[in-house]
């Protein structure tokens, strides 16, 4: 059974189609998304409308709860770390349209689910928050703490928009899917998974996609937000997390 597990789209749809035609050519059976559908990217409210009408299991992301429960408190936490996030957060709840935002309030946190003989969990960011960071560089001891509650066999999560994995002592496994929409990588094209699962083993793969980053980033860049044009120019070379 392949399943393509997709997270942190940010409202990307050149980004997100081209990683619907290459997982056509895949031939898989079901798509898992891990949340961040649509802040701060070139077309926020279009990207929910689009997956809105898939037949995906989704999982909530930070920024999709950000969205939905917005709020001066809100921004003004966001603002403190990541002034022009901040900005873009106030534009796209500007453009997310009510039935879309509370599209993203019902999204759950996490799910537990199985395919094949394998416990799968979704997340966000981690088991634990859906804001925590699971990078390439954790040490086993921060790794082993992370999933010290977990049962299922592997975790999927996103959030840090850097593809990574893990193998914990309990023998879980762990996949940082990256991110479709905005890769924060020297490699700037869309990531994803490919899962193949067969009773009860499973094999991952990262694939990366090339799409069309300077019609995304002109779209972007074009959006009434100050900082848009950083942000732009990010999708076509990633320099930063957070700005």
């Amino acid at each position: 059974m392949k399943i393509a597990i997709l997270s942190d789209i940010h409202g990307n749809l050149f980004a997100l189609n081209s990683v619907l035609e290459d997982i056509k050519k895949n031939n898989v059976d079901e798509i898992f998304c891990l949340g961040d559908l649509a802040m701060a990217g070139p077309e926020p409210n279009k990207t929910i409308d689009f997956v809105k009408g898939q037949n995906w299991t989704i999982v909530q992301g930070n920024t999709d709860k950000m969205i939905a429960d917005y709020s001066e408190a809100v921004y003004n936490a966001v603002k403190e770390g990541a002034p022009i996030m901040a900005n873009a957060l106030e534009n796209d709840v500007k453009l997310v349209s009510v039935e879309n935002k509370e599209y993203l309030k019902q999204l759950p946190e996490k799910l537990a689910l199985e395919r094949e003989g394998v416990k799968i969990l979704l997340v966000h960011g981690s088991p634990r928050r859906n804001n925590e960071n699971i990078f390439p560089d954790l040490t086993k001891a921060q790794i082993n703490e992370i999933v010290a509650d977990v049962e299922e066999n592997i975790i999927f999560c996103g959030h840090t928009h850097i593809p990574c994995g893990y193998q914990t002592d309990k023998g879980i496994t762990i996949v940082n899917d990256g991110s479709v929409g905005r890769p924060f990588t020297e490699n700037p094209e869309a990531c994803y998974v490919l899962a193949d699962f067969n009773n009860g083993t499973y094999t991952i793969e990262h694939k990366f996609v090339s799409y069309d980053k300077e019609k995304a980033a002109e779209i972007l860049a074009n959006r009434p937000f100050e900082g848009a044009e950083k942000l732009a120019k990010m999708l076509i070379k990633p320099i930063l997390r957070h700005m």
